[in-house]
């Protein structure tokens, strides 16, 4: 919740930096990457906690909140670099990618021993 919070002051920021009122979602550069940025966390939000939830519970919560904490940490780098220029957005944009994904093995595979379990 804070990194969303933190996220959309950001967009609040360039709104105000920019002079550009909402609803508008273009204008100066700087303000389209940092919506974007915003917009794209945002977008992946429900899905990272889905994961985490599910891994948690049904595979080991030490494990799980490791991958969240980095995958926190990934989303953060991935914002700041994205605000800066595009291309600064591509190595977190792929680490926290892999930390999904590795969010997903955790879960599948709790899940297949909770229910497999003779």
């Amino acid at each position: 919740v804070l990194f969303s919070a933190y996220f959309a002051m950001q967009v609040i920021y360039a709104r105000r930096k920019y002079k550009i009122s909402p609803p508008e979602t273009t204008g100066h550069p700087e303000f389209e990457r940092t919506f974007r940025a915003q917009a794209n966390c945002s977008e992946y939000f429900p899905i990272f906690i889905s994961l985490l939830w599910v891994a948690g519970i049904f595979f080991h919560q030490g494990v799980t909140a490791v991958c969240g904490l980095l995958y926190l940490y990934t989303r953060l780098r991935y914002f700041q670099g994205y605000a800066v220029a595009a291309q600064g957005r591509l190595g977190p944009l792929y680490a926290s990618s892999w930390l999904l994904w590795m969010l997903v093995g955790l879960a599948l595979a709790g899940l297949l021993a909770h229910f497999l379990r003779p």
